[in-house]
C-alpha cells in the first residue's frame, strides 16, 4: 500500500485545545481507518512541524480526503509527501 508522510502544524484552535490533542490522535485513528488508511506512527515534534504521521492509503485520493477532513476539523494544516519504500524505489530506478 502507498505511503505517505503527513507533515502537521497547530492552527491557533489547535493549540488551544492541546490538552486534547492525544484525543484528537485517538480520534484520527478511527477516521482515517473508515477511509482505508492506517497510521503507520505519530510523533509530537519540536521545530518547524507539531506533528508527524506515517500513514499507509491505498491511493491519492484516499489520502488527499484524510487531509481535507483533518483540515475542516480547524485543528491543523497539513502537508502530505508520496514517500517511497527501498522496494518502490528500485522499481523506479529500474526504469532509468
Amino acid at each position: 500500500m502507498p505511503q505517505y508522510i503527513l507533515l502537521a502544524n497547530w492552527t491557533e484552535q489547535g493549540v488551544r485545545g492541546a490538552r486534547d490533542t492525544v484525543k484528537r490522535y485517538s480520534a484520527a485513528k478511527q477516521a482515517f481507518e473508515k477511509l482505508g488508511a492506517r497510521i503507520k506512527d505519530f510523533y509530537w515534534t519540536l521545530g518547524q512541524y507539531d506533528c508527524v504521521v506515517s500513514v499507509e492509503a491505498p491511493n491519492d485520493e484516499t489520502i488527499a480526503t484524510v487531509g481535507l477532513q483533518l483540515g475542516m476539523l480547524g485543528n491543523v494544516r497539513t502537508t502530505i509527501l508520496r514517500a517511497f519504500d527501498e522496494r518502490e524505489m528500485e522499481k523506479v530506478l529500474a526504469k532509468l
